[in-house]
């Protein structure tokens, strides 16, 4: 512990990129330690050597198909046409095809650069602040990883063995919670600052027009969970389905997606996949240090110590990863981290789903708070603003996506409830 703390902070405070960092504080470890190099190579193999783990590519895949294909705008439009007429109609817009978005890709970036490509200039076009406009996309992406799928569940539930489907489930409510809670604070806010809405409720002809067109993506979120659950196929499989129905629908019925666009489609989502994996591969090295030094042991040793109480604990979980949040990776603080205090929670009387839960939507949280949120930057570089500009507009709402987090921390039915009643 003398020569990690050191050698990470450091690493990060120069700018490595994050992969790096772990991966060099592991091999300084190593080195120190005499262990054979050899297992460095194997750890890191052993990391990405997991059939649940390809759920990744292929959700993040899924995602880029429907964004080319023209899928997202079918689902802007239907939500448009379903909340358009409240004042700040394009910011509740924006909420709502977010929560579309996230039962199909799981991916909080991808929702990001996929929204935000389309509503981002609309809203600015239509006289709403770039800050503002950037801030409703960044904080309402992160509904992606919520409602499921959700690639962070998928690495919460192969690095502690809880269920993948049920981790799932859980994130159905609160997601829905979280995109009220967004919408509320965007609407007061719009008020306040007289931003436009659609001058009348839309006609029936008219929603059941953009209705038909995103009924068949809408209708993917379904296949994917309904499978899951029946036991047609797992959370992995899902992924491939995910990714054979956004290209059936995109190139044989909307016609919007060409040949030519696939090697750029792939080319995107394969370097995607690689960032994440080389940071997965690298944390599972860093976990294993810690393990056989039973550094994992000292830590369990000094928070049961500290506190016995689980609320207490739940309290100490939130400040932990939304501090962590702030400039790490979200799969790797759960790859290093939760095979440590995923034991004390259950020690405490924690519900396994319920802690998994807690700890993912902490660490998407994280996704857009400064320095280091990736959604913040995705949001920067398409509304054109600096980093300090979207800090200060998203705090309202990053405010109202902690207050959803107490809620379900403290209230264990808002995540249990679902998975309780299909008998996960």
């Amino acid at each position: 512990m003398i020569w990690l703390l050191p050698v990470f902070l450091l690493s990060m405070v120069v700018g490595t990129p994050l992969s790096f960092v772990i991966g060099l504080t592991a091999l300084i470890a190593f080195l120190i330690g005499d262990y054979p190099l050899l297992m460095l190579v194997q750890r890191f193999f052993s990391g990405l050597d997991s059939f649940s783990l390809m759920a990744v590519p292929f959700f993040i895949l899924a995602g880029n198909l429907m964004n080319t294909g023209g899928i997202t705008q079918k689902l802007v439009d239907f939500a448009h046409s379903l909340v358009g007429h409240i004042r700040g109609g394009l910011a509740h817009t924006n909420i709502v095809v977010s929560m579309f978005f996230a039962g199909i890709t799981g991916s909080a970036v991808a929702d990001t650069s996929a929204i935000g490509s389309i509503l981002i200039p609309a809203m600015i076009k239509k006289g709403y602040g770039k800050g503002f406009s950037a801030a409703v996309t960044a904080s309402s992406s992160t509904i992606g990883p919520i409602i499921p799928p959700s690639i962070l569940m998928v690495i919460y539930g192969i690095t502690t063995g809880v269920s993948i489907g049920g981790l799932f489930l859980a994130g159905l409510i609160p997601g829905i919670l979280i995109g009220l809670a967004l919408m509320v604070v965007a609407y007061f806010i719009s008020v306040k600052r007289d931003y436009p809405q659609r001058e009348s409720m839309v006609s029936l002809r008219e929603f059941l027009r953009d209705f038909k067109n995103a009924i068949i993506p809408l209708i993917a979120p379904l296949i994917i969970m309904g499978g899951i659950l029946i036991g047609v196929f797992t959370a992995t499989e899902a992924s491939v389905i995910a990714v054979a129905y956004a290209f059936i629908v995109s190139f044989f019925v909307y016609d919007e997606l060409s040949w030519s666009d696939l090697p750029k489609i792939l080319l995107d989502s394969a370097i995607t996949t690689g960032s994440i994996l080389l940071i997965i591969g690298t944390a599972n090295i860093l976990g294993w240090i810690i393990s056989v030094e039973q550094i994992d042991q000292v830590i369990a040793q000094v928070l049961t110590s500290f506190t016995g109480n689980k609320y207490l604990f739940l309290l100490f979980i939130n400040i932990l990863f939304l501090f962590l949040g702030t400039f790490m990776e979200a799969g790797a603080t759960i790859i290093i981290l939760t095979p440590v205090l995923a034991p004390i929670a259950v020690q405490l009387g924690i519900d396994p789903l319920h802690f998994g839960f807690v700890t993912v939507l902490n660490l998407v949280i994280g996704l857009t708070t400064p320095p280091l949120g990736l959604c913040l930057f995705v949001a920067c570089g398409i509304a054109k603003i600096k980093l300090k500009e979207l800090a200060i507009a998203i705090y309202p709402f990053i405010l109202a996506e902690i207050a959803v987090l107490m809620l379900v921390t403290y209230f264990p039915v808002f995540t249990t409830w679902v998975p309780s009643l299909m008998g996960f």
